[in-house]
């Protein structure tokens, strides 16, 4: 299997995953009671962090393991001025721990539909550049 060829069947499965990710956020909203809403933003935090990975990936970036939105949009700043245009995405990354630790802040029902809403703009953005560069998710 030739570089570009394996370059694509990762960054599909980065998206993949991260489909998975927004589609049980969204679904969870549908609970007929006791949503879950730190999982919902988890979800979303998720989406938003592989979609970025997804990017790296073709860009044959070899990104840290990490959560952290932050750092994955600056390495993304370097090959893209769509990067600047998604910093609220950096308010995601508490979510990658608030989920899984106890006494953590809780999330409300209004942080889980922004977390979802900003996951949405990130998977739309990287969405378009995966396009021009012959990726369909």
């Amino acid at each position: 299997m030739n570089i570009n060829k394996k370059v694509n069947e990762i960054a599909r499965e980065w998206i993949g995953h991260a489909e998975e990710d927004l589609r049980l956020a969204k679904h969870a909203f549908k609970l007929s009671s006791s949503c879950p809403y730190k999982l919902v933003a988890f979800h979303a935090q998720q989406c938003a962090e592989k979609y970025l990975k997804a990017f790296l990936t073709i860009k044959n970036v070899d990104f840290p393991y990490t959560h952290n939105i932050s750092l994955l949009l600056e390495l993304c700043s370097s090959y893209a001025d769509w990067a600047k245009d998604l910093h609220e995405a950096e308010d995601l990354t508490p979510y990658a721990i608030t989920a899984r630790y106890p006494g953590k802040d809780k999330v409300t029902k209004k942080d889980a539909v922004k977390a979802v809403e900003t996951a949405n703009k990130v998977r739309k953005i990287i969405r378009k550049v995966l396009k021009q560069h012959s990726i369909k998710p």
